[in-house]
């Protein structure tokens, strides 16, 4: 009974104290008259044994993972005035699934160094045995990060191969980049935003002008039935407002004849050019979601996003209204910064899709200048093999040592003269071969297939791998490690939406070893028992629902 407080106190992140309530107490006597009442440090105590016993299941799953990807980010506690950092490892299970696990969740000591950093992400990896398997690691674009992250790429080399070189180990947060090309968008119509948000917190304020507003409405005949409060520091929750309005804006207007004390409305203009900006947001948007997702692999479906982007920035550039041109000017320098060169993870990673090449054939002409299309191209068919061909030799060296392992075992226990040839050696040398030619022949083969096209929006390459990893080998070890590559740190991020519930004012003389096992206990629950919670925009969003 004890075990169950405790996991519903890390999932639902309860305070230590639940267990005086006594509504819960009663509960649980009634449910169990045996069981006893205990105390909140008890109720901590729990908690930290069932930390450490989850944490060797999860340490003894990892043992049998081939690569892990890394997504990491920085935050500071309000009420504890320290910085934390979280990592969270993804990775592909035995049975294709996609799982993601908080690995850590500590303290970095101030003044923020690099060298502080790296040492963090160092310990927990030696922590969890899994410094020899890391593949990648994804970061924000913060300037300290590439330092850290040619420091940490340094150290890990010393002991294991990085694949091309670790030209593949620093990756990019997508959605981060995004953000940057949406705040140049908002930017441009913040007091338009600021009208607008105080126009539904002014609509909001009491029942006689939500009331009033409902009328106009309703004389309107329009069918939208709620308003919208945005969390100002999500842009995906301004959007959400933004649009919202939109579908009220002669609503707006009609109010205003009905209160004198009313001056937010928008103009008509401005509404024009909420319209305009909504158009190229939702895009944006789409594309924030779709590679921000921690469930389905996000590398392959880089490219398609990335292009839908280029698309609408270079037909808005076009427009005729001076507004947009000048609004779309700097996002679109700011995207060819950042993907004006091609990205050799993202590429490999939609070779490995199921639509093979095609993804890259099409999207490189429309992202890329013309001059470099085919050279580009060219390049990530080079890079391919080459990555190939480094998993058959990493596969021929494990092979080997298990024979020489195999080798010594039968020499020291027949005591023969390891110089003399055997039989046994010239079968080691035909399984060599055996090995080579269908493990070499397996990239054409898979080239060759022809594509697969999905009839169904909710197909993920995995399935199609989980499908065909018997008939590709080699590939499906290639896949399994760069599929499970997060290309966004929302993962890590999100971790903290849960970090700010933890550690709030009554809870801000935690310890570090108490929040560590809160904060990663919880999130190995939630993914055990598939508990969802809401994102920190969601829950500050204030939706305002219009009665008639």
């Amino acid at each position: 009974m004890r075990e169950i407080i405790a996991t519903a106190i890390m999932v639902h992140e309860y305070p230590f104290s639940v267990d005086e309530d006594s509504i819960w107490m009663w509960a649980f006597q009634y449910a169990n008259p045996d069981f006893h009442k205990v105390t909140h440090k008890t109720a901590g105590n729990d908690c930290l044994a069932l930390f450490e016993m989850e944490k060797k299941t999860l340490k003894k799953l990892l043992e049998s993972v081939s690569k892990i990807g890394l997504t990491t980010y920085m935050w500071k506690s309000s009420h504890q005035v320290v910085e934390y950092m979280v990592i969270t490892g993804h990775f592909i299970d035995a049975g294709w699934n996609l799982q993601k696990r908080v690995l850590s969740f500590v303290k970095v000591p101030a003044p923020r160094r690099g060298i502080d950093v790296v040492d963090a992400i160092f310990k927990c990896l030696k922590t969890w045995g899994i410094e020899n398997k890391v593949f990648s690691i994804s970061v924000n674009n913060a300037s300290y990060n590439d330092s850290c992250i040619r420091c940490l790429k340094e150290n890990i080399s010393l002991s294991c191969k990085l694949f091309l070189g670790g030209s593949l180990f620093h990756v990019r947060c997508c959605a981060h980049i995004l953000n940057l090309l949406v705040q140049d968008d908002l930017s441009t119509i913040k007091d338009i935003i600021f009208n607008i948000r105080e126009s539904v917190k002014y609509i909001n304020h009491n029942d006689a002008r939500l009331k009033a507003f409902c009328d106009v409405v309703e004389q309107k005949h329009l069918k939208e039935r709620k308003l919208v409060i945005d969390c100002p520091t999500r842009w995906n929750s301004t959007f959400n407002m933004l649009s919202t309005a939109l579908k009220f804006k002669t609503a707006f207007a009609s109010y205003k004849e009905r209160e004198p004390h009313y001056n937010y409305a928008p103009l008509l203009e401005e509404w024009n050019q909420v319209e305009k900006v909504c158009k190229l947001l939702e895009v944006f948007n789409l594309a924030t979601h779709v590679i921000s997702g921690s469930e389905y692999p996000t590398a392959n479906l880089y490219f398609a996003e990335v292009w839908k982007v280029k698309k609408i920035l270079d037909k808005e550039i076009e427009d005729e209204d001076i507004f947009m041109r000048e609004m779309i000017g700097p996002m679109k320098k700011k995207f060819d910064k950042y993907w004006g060169e091609r990205n050799m993870l993202m590429a490999i990673a939609s070779v490995l899709d199921p639509s093979k090449f095609h993804m890259v054939s099409t999207c490189f002409p429309l992202i890329y200048s013309k001059e470099d299309v085919d050279e580009n191209i060219k390049k990530v068919k080079s890079s391919f093999e080459e990555l190939y061909d480094e998993y058959v030799g990493l596969c021929l060296q494990e092979s080997t040592s298990s024979v020489v392992n195999l080798d010594d075992n039968i020499s020291s226990s027949s005591q023969l003269n390891t110089s003399v040839v055997t039989g046994f050696d010239d079968m080691s040398m035909l399984r060599e071969k055996e090995v080579v030619s269908p493990i070499k022949s397996e990239l054409q083969d898979y080239l060759d297939e022809g594509i697969y096209v999905p009839n169904t929006n909710s197909f993920s390459a995995l399935d199609w791998w989980r499908n065909n990893n018997m008939k590709y080998k080699m590939l499906s070890k290639m896949a399994a490690d760069i599929l499970a590559i997060s290309i966004s740190t929302v993962a890590s991020e999100s971790t903290f939406s849960a970090g700010g519930r933890v550690i709030d004012e009554f809870r801000s003389k935690l310890n570090e070893e108490s929040v560590e096992a809160l904060i990663c206990d919880g999130n190995w629950f939630r993914q055990k028992y598939n508990v969802k919670k809401k994102s920190k925009a969601e829950k500050e969003e204030i939706q305002i629902t219009l009665k008639f």
